[in-house]
């Protein structure tokens, strides 16, 4: 469900002005609003959530799908405590499965199902315990850096050396914060395969070698590793609409204006006093404001103030959306479909494969084999399904794709899209005891109810810089030069940004709304 149009008409000024309706921007919003501000959030689209939305994309189907966004980690259960959301997720039974050919046999690697499980499929397809023995150490690890930093991520910015001593662990702080992920990963496992699994948090929207000096993939690793200090990613109940619809509701009572159909087209801010010009279907209207939030990417922030625009962002990754009549059969004898897509599904994910795909993407080329993962959030959460289609045993996946940096639909979207989908799909059914195409359910045009999403398509659609869901590169969760106080801060005083841009933005998390909010109710200035 989306939110409706709205019917409010802004007027003339407020105490904040939040620019973008999705999920950070409505947190901003709630928390201002339930402090007594006025506020105004301004949409461009027809409804408010922004890429965690719950949609039915396919003609004449009852399935609602989180199009964009599809998994909750990050978002701290403070922010729905404080906001008196009515959202739920669900714990996924199966962490993950990988399914993999070795000795001229299908087999895989199940991670999930209870400990006993977990390490007899680790025996079975590494012939030891080691590897088992090297997954716990190594997730302990980062369970002890999730529990250190992600409450750090509603605080005020730490400094480098305030977050190292609170991760209180040097090994752990080289392997995560200093040291390219690849080495830890490489120290720890000696299974290819294993190996894939635990890089491929590394590279989730994110274009970047294993052994990558920037450590962008370090930055990603951290990210989907913190999450609720556990790294667990759960299902939102009812899809990722139900958070975003939760939090407009919230807003709204608060007494927020959310105005949707309205673009913002122009800031002018002098550190004390703004205005912001934007435009609806009646005309152009110019709102006062004492603070401008912006819940979007640095870019349209620079464009919106008429700053130099900041280096350009590239996504990387294929998103997939699909409904089935039923889950494939695998070609494991000893997989059931219903764990094996419960958590995430691994695809040529292989640390050589991932490593080989990388090299060929940054020839131009797209990967040979083309890495991606799914989840069936149907399996966790049935009500994103219809009565009917629940009856009937159909569900939905989610494909997401990695090492599809944007430069490679440059010479034609649609037919690098439809490439890229093509051989994606004959990956996964090299795995499958029956094609996939056997299982797509049709619309009621006839049509197969599979969509698919390039960065490029999110660009337009959302306007997400070169299609990059974090906006930009992801920063540390610490304070650099610049960063502020609560890394939301711009340039002007009064100017903040609040969207995935922000330092500790990123995901579904509501985190950088959430210090925007507290930025302005401290009256920090940069």
């Amino acid at each position: 469900m989306t939110t409706p149009p709205s019917t409010s008409r802004p007027s003339r000024s407020y105490d904040a002005v939040i620019v973008g309706g999705g999920h950070n921007g409505l947190v901003a919003a709630a928390y201002l609003a339930r402090a007594g501000r006025s506020v105004l959030v301004l949409e461009r689209l027809d409804h408010t959530g922004g890429a965690a939305v719950s949609t039915r994309p396919f003609t004449g189907v009852d399935a609602r799908l989180s199009r964009y966004s599809y998994l909750v980690s990050l978002l701290p259960r403070k922010i729905v405590r404080d906001l008196g959301l009515d959202f739920r997720v669900r714990a996924r039974t199966v962490s993950s499965y990988t399914p993999v050919e070795r000795g001229g046999r299908p087999t895989g690697l199940l991670v999930g199902g209870g400990e006993r499980r977990t390490r007899e499929s680790f025996a079975r397809l590494t012939g030891s315990d080691r590897e088992y023995a090297a997954w716990q150490r190594f997730y302990a690890m980062t369970g002890h850096v999730a529990q250190r930093v992600f409450p750090t991520l509603t605080e005020p910015l730490p400094t480098r050396d305030e977050l190292r001593r609170r991760v209180d662990d040097e090994a752990a702080w080289r392997a995560l914060f200093e040291e390219p992920v690849g080495a830890a990963i490489e120290e720890h496992f000696a299974d290819d395969l294993v190996r894939g699994v635990a890089l491929t948090d590394a590279l989730i929207g994110t274009f970047a070698d294993a052994h990558d000096p920037s450590l962008v993939q370090n930055r990603c690793f951290l990210y989907h590793v913190i999450g609720g200090g556990t790294g667990a990613w759960d299902v939102p109940v009812g899809g990722m609409g139900a958070l975003t619809d939760a939090l407009a509701g919230a807003a709204r009572a608060a007494g927020a204006v959310l105005a949707t159909g309205h673009e913002a087209v122009r800031i002018e801010a002098d550190g004390r006093t703004a205005e912001v010009t934007h435009r609806s279907a009646d005309g152009e209207h110019v709102s006062a404001a004492r603070h401008v939030l912006v819940n979007a990417s640095p870019y349209e922030l620079a464009a919106l103030t008429g700053e130099a625009p900041p280096p350009p962002a590239e996504g990387a990754q294929l998103k997939v959306n699909m409904l089935l009549t039923r889950l494939p059969r695998l070609r494991d004898p000893e997989a059931d479909p219903r764990e094996a897509f419960a958590g995430t599904f691994h695809i040529a994910e292989g640390y050589g494969q991932l490593a080989a795909a990388h090299t060929r993407a940054a020839a131009g080329e797209l990967p040979d084999a083309p890495p991606s993962e799914i989840y069936c959030h149907s399996l966790t959460d049935p009500t994103v399904l219809g009565p009917d289609l629940a009856a009937k045993g159909m569900h939905t996946l989610t494909l997401f794709g990695l090492h599809t940096p944007a430069r490679l639909f440059a010479r034609d979207n649609d037919a690098v899209r439809d490439e890229l989908l093509k051989s994606t799909l004959a990956q996964l059914d090299a795995h499958l005891a029956e094609p996939l195409a056997d299982c797509l359910a049709t619309d009621t045009d006839g049509r197969p109810c599979i969509e698919a999403r390039s960065p490029l398509d999110l660009e337009r659609d959302l306007r997400l810089p070169g299609g990059n869901i974090f906006h930009r590169e992801l920063s540390w969760p610490h304070a650099q030069e610049g960063t502020g106080h609560w890394g939301v801060e711009t340039g002007v005083a009064n100017v903040l940004l609040c969207g995935a841009g922000a330092v500790r933005g990123g995901g579904v998390s509501g985190v950088p709304g959430h210090n925007a909010a507290m930025a302005v109710l401290d009256g920090v200035r940069s």
